[in-house]
């Protein structure tokens, strides 16, 4: 983790530079500043923080991995790395509920909203909560 937090912290602190840069380079004569751009380089910069952050955060709480220590062999990393679901319907739920939801904004229909929210609330939980309940569910939880 050592290595992705300090990638995504010296992506942020070029994306703040341009963003500083690129509000004074569009400073016009009529005194204002573009601000679609620099409110997207603004938001990059907070995005490449926040995952920086949460990085850092994990990597001092876990022990190093193999491809963080100088020392390490590709033969420390062998072995299982985690669990990886082998598939799933309970994404293209959620896919349609937002798109419901979404469809109701664009018309505003707000029971079609609600409806698309209840059921965006109701896949999440699906998804969350697949592997505890039903035919999936396995014997260490």
């Amino acid at each position: 983790m050592k290595t992705e937090w300090r990638i995504f912290l010296v992506i942020a602190g070029f994306l703040f530079g341009v963003t500083v840069l690129y509000g004074a380079w569009t400073y016009g004569a009529d005194g204002h500043v573009e601000w679609i751009g620099t409110v997207a380089l603004l938001l990059s910069f907070l995005l490449c923080t926040m995952c920086g952050g949460f990085f850092w955060f994990v990597s001092r709480r876990i022990d190093l991995r193999p491809e963080d220590r100088p020392d390490g062999e590709i033969a420390d990393g062998a072995g299982e790395i985690g669990f990886f679901s082998p598939g799933s319907y309970w994404p293209f739920g959620l896919a349609l509920s937002a798109a419901i939801a979404g469809l109701g904004l664009v018309f505003w229909q707000f029971w079609l909203v609600g409806l698309g929210l209840v059921s965006v609330i109701f896949a999440a939980c699906g998804l969350l909560f697949e592997y505890y309940t039903g035919t999936r569910r396995t014997a260490e939880h």
